[in-house]
């Protein structure tokens, strides 16, 4: 039996952009793309393929999905899981679907994952880099009604189920999934592999099955947010230094005591 897998990838800006390069347009709270520096998936997500490949590498018959939400694909950067060793990669694009929240995010996997499956495992990557927040993949799980794993460093399948283990704070847990059930992947389960020539000319020839709203059944309306974005801006540090001298160390020491003192740092 064929095990689906979706796995969810995120486009982001290259978080390997020069910080003298990241610019905010504060009018509008959003990040202006740099220039010459295209984006890429999410790396994190870039685990989540490997741990698909992985289960692949293993012997187990698989079909591995991409899914990504948003606008503006960039497709040499998209086809990069593709090249890796992904079957199919499945766009939600749509004007303003690169500025949805998570919460509307969720919405729009949802529906696609229902519109597309059923799929056996879904897998995520731990969070996005761009935003950091890690809410998109447990609110998927929340909303599709599937048991959650956080946190995944290693799967194999253990005859109708999955036994995994995750990364706890001192050292990890062994868990058994069932089928279907969603899956955090930490970057603790490897660097994902590099495309060969092979698998990057097969994905320059495969294309990307691309869905609307309108093809999932939800308009502007199902998506507004939950989340409010006040302001977005880059903080301006304002460092000062200030040495503290003495006849000689111990005296520097218990001068630099007093000053901490009276800042009240110690």
């Amino acid at each position: 039996m064929t095990l689906r897998i979706v796995v969810l990838a995120k486009q982001v800006p290259d978080p390997e952009t020069p910080p003298s390069q990241f610019k905010i347009d504060e009018s509008t709270n959003s990040v202006l793309p740099p220039n010459g520096v295209p984006p890429v998936v999410n790396g994190f997500d870039l685990n989540a393929v490997e741990a698909a490949l992985q289960l692949r590498d293993a012997g187990a018959d698989v079909e591995i999905t991409v899914l990504s939400v948003g606008s503006e694909f960039v497709m040499d950067a998209m086809k990069k899981p593709l090249a890796m060793g992904a079957d199919r990669l499945v766009l939600v694009d749509d004007e303003g679907l690169d500025r949805i929240d998570a919460a509307a995010t969720v919405k729009v996997l949802a529906a696609a994952i229902e519109k597309d499956g059923p799929f056996d495992l879904i897998l995520g990557g731990r969070q996005a880099s761009d935003w950091d927040q890690a809410h998109v993949t447990l609110g998927l799980a929340e909303v599709l009604g599937l048991p959650l794993v956080s946190l995944v460093q290693k799967l194999e399948l253990d005859g109708d189920s999955i036994a995994l283990r995750r990364v706890i704070p001192d050292g990890y847990q062994v868990v058994s999934a069932p089928t279907p059930s969603v899956l955090t992947i930490t970057n603790e389960l490897g660097e994902p592999r590099y495309p060969n020539l092979r698998g990057i000319m097969q994905a320059s020839r495969k294309k990307p099955e691309i869905f609307s709203l309108v093809d999932l059944g939800l308009s502007d309306s199902d998506l507004s947010p939950k989340l409010e974005l006040k302001r977005l801006y880059v903080p301006e540090s304002n460092r000062q230094v200030e040495l503290i001298e003495g006849d000689d160390e111990a005296d520097s020491g218990v001068k630099l005591a007093l000053r901490l003192r009276k800042e009240k740092l110690i």
